[in-house]
């Protein structure tokens, strides 16, 4: 089976959404060819620096802005419809490398790759199968479009949200967002504190994000500074002045503290920890859930941030941890009450999909033909 998957990259988590699905399709399929591009940067590395830029900078210095311009493009057609535009304008280069390629299905992990294989369907330029993976736990109007055989969500709130905007509900599978098959795997909480040179005590990890964004610093400084018996990690990614910051803070306390910049031993690290403070993105609240690690939601981006906090927050699996707040009165709320503890983990447990790659792999299985699903390069 021949696999292209399409993404962009803001943020990460739509890139690694992508590679947990590969990674269960090259389990399942050897000799299968299977390869992810980023489609804002394959078409126009102009186009991609100046629209990732502007999203980034925009989250940046006036996150109200985005948040208001995400709002008005699901009720303003004018603002959407210039977004669909371009992608239709930049398709063209994506249909010569799809037709090259020759792929049995296509995969799209963001919202613009889906408008630009939906125009290049809709002119019949290509007639691959095409799925859709929203990697939110919450809709938007971008999403509707045509020519697209499936979309996957993470949990049947989202279907019944996009079903109120028209989309067919056969073509709507709740199969949950695709995460590493590392986050599947608990490591016993003992051992990877003692390896990583922690006690075996309350421990909090701290996550900005990929880009290091959010009240990290702040947090970070409570944290250090309250009377509660902790330890905590912090990881900053690629913000490598937010690393320092908080290691220059970190002198200053006799708690330890471990700090990560960019690593690949986030399961590990959550596998270590008793609460994830973090902002509410897709992709790291979907690996928190998978490891029933209850969730401290700083404040969220105005957009699906805010939405996927919403949803967090009523099904109760996280609680708000905002700069003004008491680090020991929240834990006091939220940890000294075992019943409310277990309650969140309970819960993190129930929204967790996961067979979401497995099951993600048996729905494309179902949409290219026989003769296709053993067909190598």
């Amino acid at each position: 089976m021949k696999v292209l998957f399409l993404t962009v990259s803001i943020g990460g988590g739509h890139t690694k959404a992508a590679e947990a699905i590969k990674e269960f399709v090259d389990k399942k399929y050897g000799s299968s060819s299977t390869i992810i591009i980023d489609a804002l940067k394959y078409v126009s590395p102009v186009a991609d620096k100046l629209i990732v830029g502007s999203y980034l900078s925009t989250l940046k210095k006036t996150p109200k802005v985005y948040g208001e311009l995400y709002k008005l493009s699901e009720y303003k057609e004018n603002i959407s419809d210039f977004t669909k535009t371009v992608n239709k304008i930049l398709s063209n280069k994506l249909c010569k490398y799809i037709n090259e390629f020759n792929p049995s299905i296509i995969v799209c992990t963001h919202a613009f790759p889906v408008h630009m294989v939906s125009n290049l369907k809709r002119k019949r330029k290509i007639t691959v199968p095409v799925i859709a993976v929203v990697t939110d736990y919450a809709n938007h109007m971008f999403w509707k479009t045509d020519n697209v055989d499936a979309f996957i969500v993470a949990h049947d709130y989202v279907k019944q949200r996009m079903i109120e905007t028209g989309i067919p509900p056969h073509k709507i599978y709740p199969h949950g967002i695709p995460v590493s098959s590392g986050f599947l795997i608990k490591k016993d909480k003992k051992f990877i504190r003692k390896e990583l040179g922690l006690d075996d005590k309350l421990t909090m990890l701290v996550m900005g994000g990929l880009l290091g964004m959010g009240k990290v610093e702040d947090i970070f400084r409570n944290l250090i500074n309250c009377k509660r018996d902790l330890q905590v990690i912090a990881v900053t990614g690629d913000n490598q002045k937010l690393k320092e910051d908080l290691e220059e803070m970190a002198q200053n306390t006799d708690k330890k503290i471990k700090i990560f910049g960019y690593t690949n031993r986030i399961s590990d690290l959550m596998d270590a920890s008793d609460f994830l403070i973090t902002k509410p993105g897709g992709l790291t609240i979907t690996e928190a859930l998978a490891k029933n690690i209850p969730i401290l939601l700083l404040p969220p981006i105005p957009g699906q941030e805010e939405r996927n906090a919403k949803f967090l927050l009523n099904c109760g699996v996280a609680a708000t941890f905002y700069p003004e707040d008491s680090v020991d009165g929240l834990l006091t709320q939220v940890f000294d009450t075992p019943l409310r503890y277990q309650h969140m983990k309970e819960m993190a447990s129930c929204l967790s999909k996961p067979n979401s790659s497995q099951d993600i792999v048996e729905l494309m299985e179902r949409f290219v033909p026989p003769e296709n699903k053993l067909l190598d390069i």
